[in-house]
Order: C-alpha cells, then structure tokens, then sequence
C-alpha cells in the first residue's frame, strides 16, 4: 500500500521510476544505497554518455554502495581502498534520510566528491553526510561517476561509425544523477526545488563547471563550491594534446608495437578493449606527467567542447550566461601546502613556476613576486600554487557571479595544532573533516592528535548551520553577508570567525594583473 509521495507503510522500500528500491535502517536514519541512475555499459559503450537505465521488476536491495569508477589505490593520490568492487558500471546514488518519513519536502544536499578526477568515491566515508540529515534534517544524497580517462580525456580524434566516442562524459554522469533526483527525490521526502550542489576539490569543479552547462539548468537551485580549481577547465585543442599522449602511454603499457600513431581505428579498437586496471594505470602515468609537462594545468578536466559545454565557465559568470542560483563559495587559508611530493601536482617547484611567469608581464611577475617573499622557496611557492590553482579563480568566480545572484564567500582558516606543526595549516580539504566531524577516520585521529577536536568540533557545527541554511532558504545563517564587488566581505572560519573586508586586497590587485586570462 502507498502513501503520499511513493513512501509505502513500509518506509524503507521507496518507489522510483525504474523500479523499487528497499533501503536500511542504521544509527536511527533510512538510508539507501547504490541505486542505479544510468547505465555506462563496458566495450562499445565506453567513452559515450551515460544511457536511461532498464527497469528493474522486483524490490531491489538497496542496503550497500554500488561499485567504485576503475582507479588506481597507489597512483598520485590514494585510491579507493582494494576490497571497495571496481566496475565501469558505476554510476549509482545514495540517499539518507531522516528516520520519520512524512510531512513536509526536506531540502536535497548532493554531494560530488573530489579527487582530482581520478580517484575517489561515495564510499570513502560511509557516514559521510549523517550528520547534517541527523541535526538539520536534509536529505543528502552521494553519487559515483566515471573518473580517469572513462570520464575526463576527449578522444573524439578516434572516433568513427563504429564507436561513436563523446566528451565530458564524468559530467554527462554527474546530470543523469541530477536528472535522476529531480524525477524521484520527492519519493524519498526531498524537495526538487530545493536541491543544493555542493563539492569539494575536482567535486566543486564540477559545481561551477556545471553551473555553465546548460542542460543542467533547473536540476539544482543552489551550489557550494569548496576549493574549486574554477579554471581548470580547457579547449578542445589541449585536450587533444592530452588524449594524444594517454593513447601513446596506453600502447606502451599494452605493448601494442603494431599500433600506428595516424590510425584511429587501431587506437580506438585499443581503447575499447584494454582492460579498467590497465586504463587506470595509463591514467596515472599522464597525470604524473602534466605537471612538469604543461605546468599550471591538470589533464583530467572538463572540456569546452562548444555543445554540452559551451564556454569557459568563468566567461559564463562573467557574461552572466551561468545559472542565475546563490552560490556559497570560497577556499582554505593555505590551499597549496598539502601538494608535495608524491601529490605534487601544482606549479611549485622553480621551472614550473617560470612556465607560469613566462605567460605574463615583467611589471606583473614583479608585483607577484612581493606578495611571495623568497619565492620559489619552500612555503612561498606552495602558497603561490595555491592561490594560482585554487584562490584567484574562486575570487573572479565569486565577484562576476555577485552581479547576477546572491554569493556568500568564505576562507577557512581554523586548523589543529598537528597540521600546524607539519607546516600545512589550513591547507586543501582540511574542512572536510570540521564539516562532515570524520573524526574518527586515521586522518581525522592524526589531525587532532596533539588536540584540536573541540575547536574543529565547534567550528564545524557552525559550518553545518550556514550549509543547511542555505540548502533550506537560499541563504546561510544570520551574521553572514553578501559578497558583492565593492566591499567583499569575506566571513572566516576559525576559533572565533570574522568578517573580513576585502582580505588579502593587495594580493587580489596584484593577481588581477598577473593572470588578466583569468
């Protein structure tokens, strides 16, 4: 027997549109997890968008995450861990939700998870988002999409008739889990008009990337964008390049000798039939390269492909062209100090940091090279990376956004005694474990090991409170103002926060100059 909004007496089998699901319930919340949303079939439907899933005709259980994208656990980053299953049929959803069913629509928090397109999953953290559901009462939602060269290389070069390649495929995903929870969210309590996007890292790329694609307009109606690499996100000719250069790894790594560089069809054929580990492996191998190869950029990305993508996103916030919804936006206090060695990905060491000079003024590298005493020293050029990669983009994006909709930006400052010692401070994702409390992760242990967890605790809650608020009204909580071009006032998280206005303005000026493509 159904009850309003698809929700059966029994509250944990839900109805969607392909079938019903039956979810669990654990530490006093519903959950359901690793429901198909689309279907990205192996062999002939590799590199092509993502198809309508085929019905189910049963109850499906809906008690465990689904697969994780092909990666690889020891690349530049740390990938999933090897018991997590690995398919190329990935692309599931996850939803928790309060333990009463009923009443009034909760608004929807989609989380898109970072990792530089690489690795990662919905599965990294298993409680990851229980809490905001638990104290504010949202409906969160987590989803896989294709990572590595199955969703973020263009090799379009090598398509024919026969295999018809396509690009943005990893964002192609990212809309059909959209699509998806505009068609059945309500059925699990959530409002579709009160869907929030938010990510971090290559996740919030993703956020303010697909705030410039027009096919996800009306999908979500706010964004929050943590520490987004806003420019990292390229024509068509460099991706090229980049396809170029995986299919001459990838050949070398399945020793294919008779493989022709001019022929397409043998590259395509080769593409089609190697095997996930081994494109994994071809993966790491370009993103190892990028770095020293074409400093300042990252090969798995977005492309401005003129169609689903039509335009830089960052031309988009400026022209106005980007979905006019409240964003929430903003980065870490020393987003470059974590990139170091084997994750070393951002322009700090001196010849890459000369390739980014070499593209602007005499006038300009001299104002730059002031705001970063010592460069290319150790910590200058970290915080140079950091800011070229991750800080100045968010700045453009925040402030040309700002003439066209509501923007709240933020720096996030607070950070344990451990990494402080380390030498990393608030460094690239460090919010995430204040944000989603993942204290009790190994990393969440050795960050607060010399103390901390009270501040990051406290901090934290007061961050859940401006996210849900915003989810829930389009607006954080009271006492945070509207960023706008004129004061930019800027509210930091730390022991106490602050609002700060226009912080770090002679850096901004001097950036404004350095980087005029930004």
């Amino acid at each position: 027997m159904l009850v309003g909004g698809g929700v059966r007496i029994d509250d944990l089998v839900v109805d969607t549109d392909r079938g019903a699901v039956r979810g669990v319930r654990r530490r006093g919340l519903r959950m359901w997890r690793g429901i198909p949303y689309a279907a990205s079939t192996e062999g002939a439907g590799r590199f092509r968008a993502p198809s309508p899933r085929a019905g189910w005709g049963h109850v499906l259980d809906a008690a465990d995450f689904g697969p994780v994208a092909p990666q690889n656990r020891r690349g530049q980053f740390i990938g999933a861990h090897p018991r997590l299953a690995r398919s190329e049929d990935c692309l599931r959803i996850n939803v928790t939700a309060p333990d009463a069913a009923g009443g009034p629509l909760r608004p929807v928090m989609v989380f898109v998870h970072g990792g530089a397109y690489s690795v990662g999953s919905s599965d990294e953290y298993p409680r990851q988002g229980e809490c905001l559901v638990r104290r504010h009462g949202v409906v969160y939602v987590s989803l896989n999409y294709r990572l590595g060269a199955l969703g973020w290389l263009d090799f379009r070069a090598y398509a024919g008739p026969r295999h018809p390649f396509e690009v943005n495929v990893g964002l192609r995903d990212q809309v059909a889990a959209l699509e998806w929870i505009r068609r059945n969210i309500a059925a699990f309590g959530g409002d579709p008009d009160r869907v929030t996007l938010f990510g971090e890292s290559s996740g919030a790329n993703s956020v303010t990337t697909l705030m410039a694609v027009p096919a996800a307009g009306g999908l979500f109606s706010r964004a929050i964008a943590q520490s987004s690499p806003a420019n990292a996100v390229y024509l068509p000719e460099v991706a090229a390049h980049w396809a170029t250069e995986y299919v001459g790894v990838l050949s070398r790594l399945v020793d294919d000798d008779d493989l022709e560089s001019e022929s397409g069809e043998d590259a395509a054929a080769m593409l089609l039939a190697a095997s996930p580990s081994v494109l994994a492996d071809a993966t790491t191998r370009l993103a190892q390269r990028t770095p020293d190869e074409n400093p300042g950029t990252i090969s798995l990305a977005p492309v401005i492909d003129g169609e689903f993508l039509p335009v830089r996103p960052l031309d988009a916030f400026r022209d106005g062209t980007a979905h006019r919804i409240p964003l929430l936006i903003g980065t870490n206090d020393r987003e470059g100090s974590l990139f170091v060695g084997r994750i070393s990905i951002l322009p700090t060491t001196k010849p890459r940091i000369r390739a980014i000079f070499a593209n602007t003024r005499k006038k300009s590298r001299k104002a730059i090279k002031r705001q970063y005493p010592g460069l290319p020293e150790r910590r200058p050029a970290a915080d140079f990376a950091g800011d070229f990669t991750f800080w100045f983009p968010t700045v453009k994006v925040a402030e040309r956004h700002s003439r066209y909709a509501p923007v709240s930006f933020y720096r996030f400052d607070a950070a344990p005694r451990m990494p402080r010692l380390m030498g990393l401070d608030a460094t690239h994702g460090l919010e995430l474990f204040a944000l989603f409390e993942k204290f009790d992760t190994l990393t969440g242990v050795g960050l607060t090991l010399l103390g901390g967890r009270r501040l990051y605790r406290s901090v934290g809650r007061r961050m859940q409170a401006h996210w849900t608020s915003f989810a829930a009204a389009g607006a954080p909580s009271e006492g945070w103002p509207r960023y706008d071009e004129r004061m930019r006032r800027t509210l930091v998280f730390d022991a106490v926060d602050r609002i700060e206005a226009d912080p770090r303005r002679e850096k901004r000026l001097a950036w404004q100059e350095f980087v005029p493509h930004v």
